[in-house]
């Protein structure tokens, strides 16, 4: 097979037919020999039904439906492991990049045999003052504290080759992040510029989003543990100097060190960050307890086929 395309549906009724028409066109354009594959994520409305409906009219069309609501990122790994073609597109169904961006992005990949992805990258970000200036933080920080380096305002929507999608299905994280593990997954890639709609504002609280940071960095590098290990180590050395201090004023000059306020903004201000150092330690922790049961990271209900 020539070329897949993966899509999730997650409250995407409104959009399945429309998306569904579009990008059937520009996979004609390309090639005959395609499959369209649908994710359903939980979804609440009646997103499966819909897509179903497809896939009983279409042979290329099959339906993956997940027992629950997993996670996008998981849907989407679930779809790469059931594709078949030598390329693979993955998209969002909510129009919101457009379906006729494939055409763009195969000119790209398929006349640059170097190349194996090649992934959007937002022109500039949609949304209000709060979603773009969130965003800006978001890549700034993660890209601070982790090893492994992001492109910032990266979309979903890319084409890759099927040896890079072999490779990238190979992660069993339980607690996977996607922008990771295709770092993390290394090959040849290039960025492209796309334009993307914004059908509604952003569903992802400030409280969500920085849950969504803190999950992705503790996802991609222990360097949180060695920044409080360092910092616990300078506060060690200048409190010894320091108590050598105290001892060299008491014996040495015989002076009494007042100072009771002092002394309790000092201990709140260490017992603070004794309980913050503890609170990201308990995080990876809690990574460690999840990854060590070995769950799997979505389970599969019923695939729906036309054959």
């Amino acid at each position: 097979m020539k070329l897949s395309i993966v899509t999730t549906l997650y409250k995407s009724s409104k959009y399945i037919d429309e998306f569904y028409s579009r990008i059937s066109n520009e996979a004609k354009k390309i090639t005959n020999d395609y499959e369209i594959i649908f994710v359903d994520d939980g979804s609440p409305d009646d997103s499966l039904k819909k897509a179903i409906k497809l896939c009983g009219k279409d042979k290329k069309v099959s339906v993956i439906e997940l027992s629950r609501n997993f996670g996008h990122h998981k849907a989407i790994m679930v779809g790469l492991k059931e594709t078949k073609g030598e390329y693979i597109f993955l998209i969002d169904s909510d129009l919101e990049e457009v379906p006729e961006l494939l055409g763009n992005f195969w000119s790209e990949l398929a006349n640059l045999q170097n190349i194996d992805v090649v992934y959007g990258l937002q022109e500039k970000r949609k949304g209000g003052f709060f979603e773009r200036i969130s965003g800006y933080f978001y890549f700034t920080f993660f890209n601070y504290f982790s090893d492994v380096k992001i492109p910032r305002n990266l979309l979903t929507i890319r084409l890759m080759r099927k040896n890079f999608v072999d490779n990238l299905v190979l992660f069993q994280e339980s607690e996977l992040v996607f922008s990771v593990i295709n770092a993390l997954n290394g090959f040849n890639s290039k960025p492209l510029k796309v334009a993307k709609k914004s059908h509604s504002p952003s569903s992802y609280s400030l409280r969500m989003k920085l849950k969504l940071l803190f999950d992705t960095i503790v996802s991609a590098t222990p360097k949180p543990l060695w920044i409080v290990f360092n910092f616990g180590l300078i506060v060690t050395t200048l409190s010894t100097i320091y108590i050598f201090y105290l001892i060299y004023s008491k014996f040495v000059d015989n002076s009494i060190i007042d100072g009771w306020t002092s002394v309790m903004v000092l201990i709140s201000f260490f017992g603070g960050l004794i309980i913050f150092f503890l609170g990201v330690i308990g995080i990876y922790l809690s990574k460690i307890f999840i990854e060590v049961k070995q769950r799997p990271y979505s389970t599969i209900k019923k695939i729906h086929t036309n054959s």
